[in-house]
């Protein structure tokens, strides 16, 4: 990504706060903050790229005086929008100090507020939490500006960030009851159930939803779907009856997906096909994209992969590379055949989409490959990959601690407590080895050929050195709570377990997929993922 400095010599100062008609964008700026604003949505990668590559060329190119470029107070809110769904810290550094150079941090209620949502998405509760108090030190905090701060706790899993402001959303905006009680608000509570939902704390995002003293329908949303990922399926399903039965609340698509997500986690086939039924001939919701990838998810991680085909056959929209990932995992995984895996990789790559997602398909159709003992197509997928500048997906992990976030990633020695982590894990290996423990080798790089480097590298995946930093650091009787970028595999899978049930003790692990509670030698997932 190129540099935004550039930018700052030719920002304009902050506007005037009192003069609306002097820091509204002319037409032409309106345009290009519509199209900025809508690649920081997006929430793609590349898309988030290109928000960024936006608003430089915008800012870099144009006079203050050009009705191009849109005001910064307008467009920074944007550009650190997509520099936290990108986790890109150096700009997002780049875009505080330009804030700062022109007055609008922490003096601008919205820039400040997207710069914590920043720092809490890049993993940094420390730094969200001195923008947010600078901000403070200006002006009291007001409903919009906690929304703010518990929407990025929630995206970056900052657990004890979150629990402080909503400790000071009760302290400083209202807690006696009164009629002008924040904490009456449904969007604020709202917020709060996809806080703790989305921190593992899904029993505090139930308390929230129980004592709400109104709801509307994102609430019972939110709430459904916090259940179901966290594998708590019948209690999301019961609450969806009750919504709709008792409650007389009209669910819409968003509803739905949380429901089909239910069911997918649960592997519950026909009551997926029984709610997909439903939304269509009793609700009148016509079946979106989202809606199809969990059908067909449900469909091909229970082997039925040619009614999950039937299914993309009658989709009313064009299957995207997220259903047909889908379906070769599900080949990759279920033994489908060659001929069927290769078919379902060749529809992925035919769909335009990020170099993650191209890389993430080349990854599945090696392992086909690799399943059927044919290594000189493994050696072919990764020569493709190298050749077209192709990598696979960096796998990290996290954990909260104190407050402060402690990031890894496989054979990571960059911790300051290396020394402690590794000595720990040889002796969490060693008592695995001692209640019976066997990698499955299945899991580790093709590239290791011998069994013994094999099962070595198996032993450093991220969340292996997560966990170990979390057993002597945590405090005793308390869960340790991780967050995966990816999908967690199954020997790491099979080791937290074993792991919760040795040391006493229970993980909480966020991947990009659903939550895992580890606790008593068995997961919350009952190894369905």
């Amino acid at each position: 990504m190129p540099s935004l400095a550039a930018t700052t010599s030719s920002l304009p100062a902050a506007p005037p706060r009192s003069s609306s008609d002097a820091s509204s964008p002319t037409a032409t700026a309106r345009s290009s903050l519509n199209l900025l604003r809508s690649l920081a949505r997006a929430r793609r990668t590349d898309l988030s790229h290109r928000a960024l590559l936006l608003f430089r060329s915008l800012h870099s190119t144009s006079s203050p005086s050009s009705s191009a470029a849109p005001p910064p107070h307008f467009s920074l809110p944007a550009a650190l929008s997509a520099a936290a769904f990108l986790a890109a810290l150096p700009e997002g550094r780049q875009l505080h100090a330009l804030a700062a150079k022109i007055g609008l941090a922490p003096a601008h209620a919205v820039v400040s507020n997207s710069l914590v949502h920043l720092y809490a998405s890049c993993g940094l509760p420390d730094e969200a939490s001195r923008s947010s108090a600078a901000s403070r030190h200006r002006r009291s905090p007001d409903a919009y500006t906690v929304q703010s701060v518990l929407g990025a706790c929630a995206g970056a899993g900052a657990l004890s960030l979150g629990l402080y402001a909503h400790a000071l959303l009760l302290r400083e905006l209202g807690g006696a009851g009164d009629a002008g009680d924040v904490s009456r608000d449904v969007l604020i509570n709202n917020s709060l159930v996809d806080l703790y939902g989305k921190c593992g704390a899904v029993e505090l995002a139930r308390q929230v939803f129980d004592r709400m003293p109104e709801r509307d329908l994102a609430s019972w949303n939110a709430m459904v779907l916090a259940l179901a990922n966290h594998g708590r399926v019948r209690e999301s399903l019961d609450l969806f009856d009750r919504m709709t039965r008792t409650e007389n609340v009209v669910p819409n698509a968003i509803t739905f997906v949380a429901v089909l997500s239910a069911c997918n986690h649960g592997g519950l086939v026909a009551e997926g096909r029984g709610y997909f039924a439903a939304m269509v001939s009793e609700y009148g919701i016509r079946p979106r994209i989202e809606h199809y990838g969990c059908m067909v998810d449900i469909l091909a991680r229970a082997g039925l992969i040619e009614e999950a085909l039937d299914v993309v056959a009658g989709m009313k929209c064009r299957p995207d590379s997220i259903i047909w990932r889908s379906l070769l995992d599900a080949c990759c995984k279920r033994n489908a055949g060659l001929e069927l895996s290769e078919a379902m990789a060749k529809l992925a790559l035919d769909v335009p989409d990020d170099a993650v997602s191209v890389s993430g398909v080349y990854v599945l159709l090696s392992r086909v490959y690799a399943s059927a003992q044919r290594w000189n197509d493994v050696g072919m997928i990764r020569r493709l990959m190298s050749e077209d500048g192709f990598k696979k997906e960096p796998g990290f992990s996290s954990i909260e601690m104190a407050g402060s976030v402690h990031q890894f990633v496989a054979g990571d020695t960059s911790h300051p407590q290396s020394e402690e982590i590794y000595k720990k894990l040889d002796e969490i290996q060693q008592r695995l080895t001692s209640a019976g423990y066997k990698p499955d080798l299945s899991e580790a790089p093709m590239v290791a050929d011998m069994d013994r480097t094999k099962g070595a590298t198996l032993r450093l995946h991220s969340e292996r050195l997560a966990i170990s930093f979390g057993l002597f650091n945590a405090t005793p009787g308390a869960p340790i709570r991780i967050l995966k970028n990816l999908r967690v595999c199954k020997d790491c899978h099979t080791i937290s377990k074993l792991i919760s049930k040795l040391y006493d003790v229970e993980i909480i692990v966020r991947d990009r997929i659903r939550f895992h509670h580890f606790k008593d030698g068995s997961c919350s997932c009952k190894d369905y993922w």
